[in-house]
């Protein structure tokens, strides 16, 4: 039996079909923890309890009119997480958790990238916001013979919200990819949502062409780091070929 810590909190979901994921996931004890009371769990003395922590949050944003707040970690939660990471402890991180911690930028390095809700700087250079579309069907092929796409067929349909980010492709180990076209008129300019409340809208915005990344694994100190795009609803949460990934993650990082 594996057991997880499952962090939420920072983004709307729907909580119960959410939570029938883990549920009816075979071998898999499961401990949900909110922001921001999960920050205490974060240490190397907490995470003898857990095989993997399962990251379905988004610290460090406090949305309001005009604009969000960004805030930064406490520096001692930043050397526990990184104390973490040296120790081996495995992270999934799931869909909205990309766009977590928008002021500490090592939170990106971690991860594989970045959801930007306002335009903002990115490794040294200035980046427009991200984009979302929900609600899209695309094919899933898999990039790589790896655990994590064990048992998954080379190519897969899902109907889920995707994202026009950032990715660090040349950090990363590709898993999945989309055969979403990925440009800036298929999706909507993230901050015309949260400065300006509209929703569905690209009026004025432009972004450059986007990767078609959607999951992939790679290693941060020691620790094994896999990001899913996956998971926005319902609908992609039951979808067959998601929960095994997410099953096949929580497996390969608890070995680490």
């Amino acid at each position: 039996m594996r057991n997880i810590l499952l962090v939420t909190k920072g983004h709307p979901y729907e909580r119960q079909p959410f939570y029938d994921v883990f549920d009816e996931m075979e071998d898999v004890d499961w401990t949900l923890v909110e922001q921001p009371a999960a920050q205490a769990l974060f240490s190397v003395e907490e995470a003898k309890r857990y095989d993997a922590y399962v990251c379905y949050d988004m610290p460090g944003i406090a949305f309001k009119p005009g604009g969000p707040d960004f805030s930064e970690p406490s520096e001692t939660y930043k050397q526990s997480f990184l104390d973490l990471l040296d120790a081996g402890q495995g992270f999934v991180f799931l869909h909205h958790a990309i766009a977590g911690w928008p002021a500490w930028p090592e939170y990106a390095e971690i991860i594989g990238g970045r959801f930007l809700y306002m335009p903002g700087v990115l490794r040294g250079n200035a980046r427009q916001d991200s984009g979302y579309r929900h609600g899209v069907t695309h094919q899933v092929s898999v990039a790589a013979d790896h655990p994590v796409t064990q048992g998954i067929p080379a190519t897969f349909e899902i109907t889920d919200e995707l994202y026009l980010y950032e990715v660090f492709e040349e950090d990363v180990e590709p898993l999945l990819v989309s055969n979403h076209e990925f440009i800036d008129t298929n999706f909507y300019s993230a901050a015309h949502v949260v400065r300006d409340g509209k929703m569905f809208s690209n009026e004025g915005w432009s972004h450059p062409p986007g990767s078609n990344l959607i999951g992939w694994t790679r290693r941060y100190g020691n620790s094994r780091i896999v990001y899913l795009q996956c998971g926005d609803d319902p609908v992609a949460y039951a979808n067959t070929q998601f929960r095994q990934l997410l099953a096949n993650a929580i497996a390969w990082v608890s070995e680490s």
